[in-house]
């Protein structure tokens, strides 16, 4: 039997030991020196050298096949905020392109975001960064808008059962949703609820304004330019720049006009006033109109709960905690962190109390912090 360290070493043990006969034969006369090798032409030094045939006697089977070697170690998971920032700063250089009229990257921003979809697989490590993290310095607002529109389109598309290429479809039209909006003037996104009629006209042009710029760029798919174009369109017909109803309206661009509008609320661009998540998420549940489909809504308030974690949160007992999950099932329901008793006074040991299991206990409402 021939063992694999023995074919590594070049050694077959299994060979018969010599005769005597071998033994006693006369050493072979020495041969001459050999003739110093011939430079090789550089093709054929370039040309796959094929495999020595096997002996005619004895021949060593391989010792296993491709798919019976062990694996290499599966390559860890990269970290979360590095990526969100080269998201960023891609879409940074996207503003350059416009510019210069230089070929758009497909394949380094399908790339980028492949990697992010697999990311929100694993963790929701990305989603959260995504969803609370400022721009990066010297990246302009547009920019950090778009990527966090990607991120966080990819996890409702998951939560309302897209596969992982719809998703990357997705993420990659999030990140091009308001390209139209840097040939427009920026002081118009610092005063939206301000703007003359004549403005608020040029604003209602940026999702056309976008489409035309990625047509110009020969985009991979048609679907992209539907839903960049449709983002702002809304259920009632309510919405620009065509008043479509929600019937005709690509899925796609009811996802994105969700986070579109989610993340424009909690982190706009200044001086505009910010609300924090659970802010939002009450001010699109609340609108007069019924602009959002109530299952992407409700994949949103999933995802990002009235109470995301991280959030100081009052108990009906005066408690105060600080939501360290979310249960899907029962949004208002959080896993809470106790850190202050009911007279405000600092607990020495933290609970943890799940709502979801405590009846009797429930939120009335959020905490700033360093209140009580």
């Amino acid at each position: 039997m021939v063992r694999m360290s023995d074919v590594v070493r070049g050694i077959v043990r299994d060979k018969p030991p010599a005769t005597d006969k071998a033994a006693q034969a006369p050493p072979p006369s020495p041969l001459p020196p050999p003739a110093p090798p011939r430079p090789r032409p550089l093709a054929e030094a370039l040309r796959p050298v094929p495999p020595p045939p096997a002996e005619e006697a004895g021949a060593i089977e391989p010792a296993a096949s491709l798919d019976a070697l062990p694996l290499e170690p599966e390559t860890p998971t990269e970290s979360a905020e590095p990526l969100f920032a080269e998201l960023q700063l891609f879409l940074a250089r996207v503003r350059e392109l416009i510019r210069t009229g230089d070929e758009f990257p497909w394949s380094e921003l399908e790339r980028i975001v492949e990697r992010a979809a697999v990311l929100l697989e694993r963790s929701n490590e990305l989603f959260w960064i995504a969803n609370g993290t400022a721009a990066l310095t010297g990246v302009d607002y547009l920019a950090f808008h778009q990527a966090r529109v990607a991120v966080l389109a990819m996890t409702i598309g998951a939560s309302v059962g897209y596969d992982r290429p719809r998703r990357r479809q997705l993420g990659v039209a999030g990140s091009l949703i308001d390209v139209g909006l840097w040939q427009v003037p920026e002081s118009l996104l610092r005063r939206l609820d301000a703007l003359s009629a004549e403005e608020q006209t040029l604003y209602r042009s940026h999702p056309r304004l976008s489409v035309e710029l990625i047509r110009r760029w020969s985009p991979p798919r048609e679907g992209l330019v539907e839903a960049v174009l449709q983002h702002h369109e809304r259920e009632q017909g309510q919405g620009f720049p065509q008043g479509l109803h929600g019937t005709v309206v690509s899925p796609d661009a009811k996802v994105l006009g969700l986070v579109d509008t989610y993340t424009a609320l909690t982190m706009p661009p200044p001086p505009r006033p910010r609300l924090r998540p659970h802010e939002a998420i009450r001010e699109i549940v609340r609108s007069k109109h019924e602009a959002f489909p109530a299952q992407l809504v409700k994949a949103l308030l999933s995802e990002i709960s009235v109470f995301p974690p991280g959030t100081l949160v009052r108990l009906n007992t005066g408690e105060v905690g600080r939501v360290t999950a979310v249960n899907r099932n029962h949004p208002l329901r959080p896993r809470v962190e106790v850190v202050a008793d009911g007279k405000g006074q600092r607990l020495a040991s933290p609970k943890i109390t799940d709502l979801a299991d405590a009846p009797f206990l429930y939120i009335t409402g959020a905490v700033a912090e360093g209140g009580r």
